[in-house]
């Protein structure tokens, strides 16, 4: 058993993982070729053929990963889940000097007060929502925006290694501010790609000369990791989800909340406002469950660039 303060090793440390979907599976299965003893719960065991092949071990429920792990993952939906998984859940049954990282964009108020009745418990959480899509999740290359104690998320290291690049933004929640700010920048250049690729079409140019000279030798202007993630996924119609569109709106939708929940003026995000009109068109058109490099189907509607 590995519990904080001791050092993080592979021959020691028993990871808990809950969420199988599509990031969350591609993150357990690094740990697990990394040499991690990682225990799953599922609420469909089909989704963890793949993890079990791997020697991941399979938890009858919540509870039983919190009793026989040292370091929990979550990777959930929404935040009405992490509260019941986490908050009214996994705290009722960990072990002292335990660790819950949850990965879920969730709300920052919610991490806060999941990261106060875990002190109660003597155990502590970190709110580390991550960037990357699924690209980023297999090949090990996610950007993690981890709140809480930063002596805790320094002591992670060899786990978050493994997955990314984790940053210590701040206190409880920050994490979760963190990646709403995230998802307001991803959201803008999203609606510029798109905009940018169907007037391109519209002008009667190759679309992948001009993804190939704005991005150029040294990157143009307009080059971004946005465009290296989604660009090609766009020009072939590969709408397929690294993440789904439903929860960007959900994302952004906490964006505007956030302050009034804590009592604070509300930050004036007209940007954000239209990127999440526009993917809750998407969301309306039966699209939700797409990858997000969907919007540019909006657009194409909006413009009648095709039926």
């Amino acid at each position: 058993m590995t519990s904080y303060p001791a050092p993080i090793k592979p021959t020691h440390t028993r990871i808990g993982w809950i969420g199988t979907g599509i990031m969350g599976g591609a993150i357990a299965s690094r740990l697990l070729s990394a040499g991690y003893s990682v225990t799953v719960y599922a609420r469909n065991p089909s989704k963890v053929v793949c993890l079990k092949s791997q020697g991941a071990h399979l938890a009858d429920s919540p509870a039983d990963v919190a009793r026989n792990t040292d370091v929990i993952f979550t990777m959930l939906g929404h935040p009405s889940d992490v509260r019941q998984i986490v908050l009214e859940g996994l705290l009722s049954s960990v072990n002292p000097n335990s660790v819950i990282i949850d990965h879920t964009s969730s709300h920052p108020v919610l991490a806060k007060q999941i990261f106060e009745a875990a002190r109660e418990k003597n155990c502590w959480t970190v709110d580390a929502p991550v960037s990357g899509a699924d690209i980023g999740a297999r090949e090990g290359k996610l950007a993690i925006f981890a709140g809480g104690n930063e002596d805790v998320v320094k002591w992670l290291k060899p786990l978050f290694d493994v997955l990314g690049k984790a940053t210590f933004v701040g206190g409880p929640g920050k994490g979760q501010s963190c990646k709403i700010a995230n998802q307001i920048v991803a959201g803008g250049s999203l609606l510029g790609l798109s905009e940018g690729l169907v007037f391109v079409e519209k002008a009667g140019l190759d679309n992948r000369k001009f993804v190939e000279a704005v991005k150029g030798v040294k990157g143009g202007a307009a080059g971004s990791m946005i465009m290296e993630l989604f660009g090609e996924r766009m020009i072939e119609r590969d709408f397929r989800p690294g993440g789904f569109t439903e929860y960007i709106v959900k994302d952004l939708g906490m964006g505007f909340d956030v302050g009034a929940e804590e009592g604070d003026n509300i930050v004036p995000l007209p940007g954000a406002a239209l990127s999440k009109q526009l993917f809750s068109a998407m969301v309306a058109n039966g699209d939700g469950k797409l990858g997000i490099q969907g919007l540019i189907t909006v657009i194409e509607r909006i413009r009648q660039v095709r039926s």
